[in-house]
């Protein structure tokens, strides 16, 4: 070090200390997501900021790793530590709403270039909660309905059809239940908007009754009779391997995971989308930064680049098939057309625009499920 101290004194140079930081970066979801970090963006984000580290730490799959989340941060809350142990997490929407009730989240969207690149409703609103600010979409996630052409040419377009045509082809759909996987789930939120007597606007906007829980009673019973001529399936991978060994025609899936199991060769290239009327929910996964956030700075760096036209297009479509977190107009310039019009051709930019609904808010969501409970399973 003093060589170095001297050869840049001899040479009239002035050296500016490096001031290294390490960027942790907390995300709920499977093992794809960390490698996502690690292997991808954190690497592009440390070449463009020297000195910088990013090191991803997952949390686990599904709600649970959202869940966990939110738990540290609530230790750190109440520990009053000065600075938390994570610059970014990355959040299932249902957790966005509590992280901004309680205080623990960075309103930092409209000082990064890309927030203005975010319109979609889910952007603002997650569940009932106004998160506007707050939170910018990683990616967004949606379900639909996979089919074999083989064994169902015209496949239903509406969950009315659905329903007379699995009376008719009894055990040809499948699914995952509510336990099973958020396909399920998703499946039968549907359900309720497309057969509840209460509106489906709003039970994605509110505000809750809870009179309106006593008005699926009917859309549950016949959920309960077309469950008897479905097939229910161990988890959402479970029902692509039903659909793969052509044990069932139709079934509702993630379409990011439809598309890597067809990359793979897990299922045939023929095998297509619908997205029924009157819709079915989605998603995002979100970027958040903590109010006490070590490094909030390099953190709104960091989301930036993340939610980047290039990046959202090279690694969120290109690498998992997942659709853009910021609006897509924005990304299909940077795409191959080939790529673009792969994850566009069986569910468009107007059957998402028309079919693609929100979960129900948190109140409306957890009692449809305990009635399921109740009436579906009994």
């Amino acid at each position: 070090m003093k060589t170095l101290f001297k050869a840049a004194f001899a040479f009239g140079l002035t050296i500016s200390p490096v001031t290294a930081a390490e960027l942790t970066v907390l995300t709920a979801g499977d093992q794809n997501m960390v490698d996502y970090v690690n292997e991808y963006l954190g690497p592009l984000f440390e070449k463009q900021n020297p000195g910088t580290t990013v090191r991803a730490v997952g949390t686990g799959p599904g709600d649970a790793g959202s869940q966990k989340i939110v738990e540290r941060f609530d230790a750190q809350a109440k520990a009053n530590v000065a600075k938390w142990d994570a610059d970014v997490a990355v959040v299932h929407e249902k957790f966005a709403g509590p992280l901004v009730k309680n205080g623990y989240l960075e309103n930092y969207r409209d000082r990064i270039s890309t927030g203005k690149l975010v319109t979609r409703a889910n952007a603002d609103n997650a569940l009932g909660t106004d998160v506007k600010g707050y939170v910018m979409p990683m990616f967004n996630s949606q379900t639909a309905l996979a089919y074999n052409p083989a064994l169902l040419a015209n496949p239903p377009k509406s969950y009315e059809e659905l329903a007379k045509w699995a009376k008719e082809h009894p055990r040809q759909f499948g699914y995952n239940g509510i336990k099973g996987g958020a396909s399920g789930v998703s499946f039968v939120m549907g359900w309720i908007y497309a057969f509840g007597d209460t509106d489906a606007d709003k039970l994605q906007n509110g505000p809750f009754d809870e009179a309106d829980t006593k008005k699926w009673d009917k859309a549950l019973a016949s959920l309960k009779e077309f469950n008897a001529n479905a097939q229910l399936t161990p988890g959402n991978a479970g029902t692509l391997d039903l659909l793969s060994r052509g044990e069932i025609a139709i079934g509702p899936v993630w379409v990011d995971m439809f598309y890597s199991w067809q990359a793979n060769g897990q299922l045939p290239p023929d095998f297509k989308l619908v997205l029924p009327a009157p819709g079915m929910p989605g998603q995002p996964m979100h970027y958040v930064i903590p109010s006490k956030a070590p490094n909030k700075e390099l953190a709104e760096k960091f989301v930036e680049l993340a939610t980047s036209p290039k990046v959202q297009a090279e690694g969120i479509v290109e690498r998992f098939n997942w659709y853009p977190g910021i609006d897509a107009q924005h990304v299909q310039a940077e795409l191959d057309p080939k790529v673009w019009a792969k994850l566009f051709t069986n569910v468009t930019p107007e059957d998402l625009a028309r079919y693609g609904k929100r979960f129900p808010i948190a109140p409306y969501n957890n009692a449809i499920l305990e009635a399921y409970e109740r009436t579906v399973t009994k």
